[in-house]
């Protein structure tokens, strides 16, 4: 099996207030531009949307099981803390056929060292149809935190995700 010819990604911002255009998104803008990064050093092609939507569980079920059967990748940003509205990690969680729980558990032990408040986050990684995804916090600050690890095994996350061995023979 073969890595796609050209990868399509979808970013979901979750958001009461950027879905009624009271507040401007921009955490789904700096995942784009980091990803965008990212394939351009993998020399990778890729079709990167963002769309955004309120904080609502049956519309990011909706957007996320049709995401997961074209989509190669799949970020949310917002959603996974504790308050009322956060529902991102209860719909997405049963969506995943397989959970990836060292990536997200690594990036709250981190970043909970310096900021105990990180350990609230409560995101999830994994697989969803034939999307790997990633739920990420709202703020910028957040996300350049979580890409910059995420980043680190995405590619060897996309190869096993085809199926691709890279694993030394010895």
């Amino acid at each position: 099996m073969n890595i796609p010819d050209r990868f399509e990604v979808l970013i979901i911002t979750l958001s009461d207030r950027a879905y009624r255009g009271e507040y401007q998104d921009l955490s789904g803008p700096r995942i784009k531009e980091i990803l965008s990064e990212f394939f351009t050093a993998q020399k990778w092609d890729s079709s990167i949307r963002i769309t955004i939507i309120p904080d609502d569980a049956e519309a990011l079920q909706n957007v996320v099981k049709e995401a997961g059967i074209t989509a190669n990748l799949i970020f949310t940003t917002g959603g996974t803390g504790i308050g009322p509205r956060d529902i991102t990690v209860e719909t997405v969680k049963p969506l995943l056929v397989k959970e990836i729980p060292g990536i997200m558990e690594f990036i709250r032990i981190k970043y909970g060292q310096e900021k105990p408040n990180a350990l609230l986050s409560r995101g999830v990684a994994g697989i969803t149809g034939k999307s790997l995804i990633y739920t990420l916090p709202g703020s910028v600050r957040a996300v350049d935190e979580y890409m910059s690890e995420i980043l680190k095994t995405l590619k060897h996350a996309v190869l096993m995700q085809y199926g691709i061995d890279t694993h030394d023979k010895h």
